[in-house]
């Protein structure tokens, strides 16, 4: 079955909940496992266990969080390179208008693709003026289109990750 791992960092809860309709929407895809876990939860080895990884980061100097760097840093000499044609996607939240959401989606894109994963944004409305081009973000706590395009995050994936890994 593919399996498709939801990492993220959250500080007031609002990545939090993006990661928990991330999964949601990864659910909405029969025959595709989702786990969840916070970047103090994870270790290198499950960058090698999933078929996919949504990576989810509140915007912090329009990057992704220190824990999150510090993850990948430390992860190069189990993981890098070895997960060549897994797929990756990526989600932010910030504070304010202008508070660095594609800035910080550009660096854990970055950081995916040179890990050697696939990654996608969406070029979906989830909503009238609600695009998420490079991958799902919200300002301040999730409302309901930003929740939708957290939903459809996930289910590209799971719908990718069926196909593209696993040959369904």
């Amino acid at each position: 079955m593919p399996k498709v791992l939801i990492l993220y960092d959250s500080v007031t809860g609002n990545t939090k909940k993006m990661a928990e309709e991330v999964a949601k929407g990864v659910q909405e895809v029969e025959g595709v496992e989702v786990v969840i876990k916070h970047v103090d939860e994870a270790v290198p080895e499950d960058l090698l266990n999933f078929d996919g990884i949504i990576v989810g980061s509140p915007a912090y100097c329009g990057t992704l969080t220190w824990k999150l760097k510090k993850f990948f840093d430390e992860s190069v000499r189990v993981a890098w390179g070895k997960v060549k044609g897994k797929i990756g996607a990526a989600f932010a939240s910030s504070g304010g208008l202008g508070g660095g959401n594609e800035a910080t989606l550009y660096s854990i894109l970055t950081v995916l693709m040179n890990y050697g994963y696939l990654v996608f944004g969406l070029p979906d409305y989830s909503a009238p003026g609600v695009t998420a081009h490079y991958g799902a973000v919200s300002v301040g706590y999730p409302k309901e289109a930003e929740q939708k395009a957290c939903r459809m995050l996930g289910r590209h994936m799971a719908e990718y990750v069926k196909k593209f890994c696993k040959g369904e």
